[in-house]
């Protein structure tokens, strides 16, 4: 089976009354010998798995990644099926023989073929949904899974879902979390500047565009950016600096052109961080950018000459935009008013540069190799991950010491419950990370040591009042229960 990528390039020339209507960057699986039909009215499975991906963009699957993803875990299902002689829209009894049989491959076959829990689970979420659509356009008469039913609650509601008894028992959410303790996020930042742990010049390196990688780096851990997020930003999106130094966190909006799902939402950045990406901005990208008679490649696409711009929007080939409109193949293309790339990131020749994974990989080996034996491997979703248990200990210590003053104030209990129930710091970091649901977010909860950060902050409210750290009798032990 062949997976190709539809693109309407050239249609004009094609054997067609219009435009087709396939998204662009659609996947299309044809079988090996190209045909699609076995006669006038007996089309191949492969139309009908087709159809399902054309209406992905509209059922809740939006980003062109997942429709690879599904179309890759559709046709390695259907290859198997074919290699065993058992049909896509098969009888029952004979895909759940299949099922049983692939589920063997993929966890003992060959090394090669096998699936992590995780990808496992994934592409029978994949199958699950193709099979429900296919039944219920009567492509199909049955799917291979077995469902049973379960009681969900959450937040005192709850709800009954069907679990598929195929998913593959993982690890929990909390025990996958990666993140960078602070002093090894100090370390890498050290790293991607050029500096020893000491902050002194790492003698032993020679790197480029330190202020760059630095710079941008130091925004992602900042901000919990995803990749695709920090990569693509244009530089006229970056928030101007206030006035003066703050502690309190700064906006930062994530136009909905390269946030995941194409969701606007706005995230936070520190004081310094956003001064490192202004610093950037002003010398070591002005003199790259200034003058640069870089143009995107062929294969792109044509140049985007942009004029006018401000932190909105700007003319995109002689007709406004605003920055949030474009997506990230688009914002690769743009060339600024002066010369060079409009994105944040750009090389010394004013190109945009988005290899972002590799500054990553080379600074966390040599952090490691050099400094720290211990010191992970780093990557973007590690930096967003560092970036919500940073933010999560934050919210949580303040939520904790107001609870603690209002308790103290109120001389009683009846305060510190009411403060609670009237804001909740996951719901303030799942708007941060953009994530559509609070069970997302409430992984990152479960490795906090809030039973840590209850204690320091009611120790904190208590000499921070004026009065004794002791406050009334038993009030550590309670407020230690409580914690925990």
């Amino acid at each position: 089976m062949i997976l190709n990528f539809f693109s309407s390039r050239g249609w004009q020339q094609w054997d067609v009354a219009c435009q087709p209507l396939i998204p662009e960057g659609m996947p299309v699986l044809v079988d090996d010998d190209l045909v699609f039909e076995d006669g006038p009215t007996a089309p191949r499975a492969t139309v009908a798995v087709n159809r399902w991906l054309r209406e992905l963009p509209s059922s809740g699957a939006p980003a062109k990644s997942s429709w690879a993803n599904y179309a890759r875990a559709v046709k390695a299902w259907a290859e198997f099926l074919a290699g065993r002689g058992v049909e896509l829209f098969g009888p029952r009894e004979r895909l759940k023989q299949a099922l049983g049989s692939y589920a063997e491959h993929r966890s003992a076959g060959p090394v090669e073929k096998r699936f992590a829990p995780s990808t496992w689970n994934q592409h029978m979420s994949v199958l699950s949904l193709f099979y429900r659509w296919a039944v219920a356009e009567g492509h199909a008469s049955a799917e291979p899974f077995t469902y049973k039913t379960a009681r969900a609650l959450f937040d005192g509601t709850g709800r009954d879902v069907r679990v598929n008894l195929a998913m593959r028992r993982a690890p929990k959410p909390h025990v996958t979390v990666k993140y960078l303790e602070p002093d090894f996020a100090r370390l890498f930042l050290a790293g991607l500047k050029g500096l020893a742990p000491d902050g002194s010049q790492d003698t032993g390196f020679r790197g480029r565009e330190l202020a760059r990688n630095a710079a941008v780096g130091g925004l992602a851990l900042a901000t919990g950016l995803r990749l695709q997020e920090f990569s693509y930003l244009l530089a006229y999106e970056v928030p101007a600096l206030p006035a003066r130094p703050t502690a309190v966190p700064l906006p930062f909006p994530v136009p909905e052109g390269v946030a995941k799902g194409r969701k606007h939402r706005t995230t936070w950045v520190s004081y310094e961080a956003l001064v490192a990406v202004h610093q950037y901005l002003e010398l070591e990208r002005a003199a790259a950018v200034a003058g640069s008679g870089w143009r995107p490649p062929e294969r792109w696409g044509p140049g985007l000459v942009v004029s006018d711009a401000d932190a909105a929007g700007g003319r995109v080939n002689g007709s406004r935009r605003p920055w949030g409109s474009l997506a990230p193949a688009e914002r690769r293309r743009l060339v600024a008013p002066g010369g060079g790339s409009c994105l944040l990131a750009v090389t010394s020749t004013g190109a945009p540069f988005t290899a972002w994974p590799r500054v990553f990989e080379r600074t966390s080996d040599r952090v490691r190799a050099r400094f720290e034996p211990r010191f992970p491997h780093v990557n973007a979703h590690r930096l967003r991950h560092s970036f919500a248990m940073a933010t999560l200990e934050f919210l949580v210590a303040g939520h904790y010491r107001q609870a603690a003053r209002l308790a103290a104030e109120a001389g009683g209990d009846a305060a510190l419950a009411l403060y609670l129930t009237k804001a909740d710091p996951l719901l303030v970091l799942r708007d941060l990370l953009g994530h559509s649901s609070v069970l997302t977010t409430e992984k990152y909860l479960r490795r906090l040591d809030t039973a840590r950060i209850y204690r320091e902050a009611y120790e904190a409210a208590g000499f921070g009042l004026g009065g004794k750290a002791e406050a009334r009798p038993g009030a550590r032990t309670e407020l230690t229960e409580v914690a925990t």
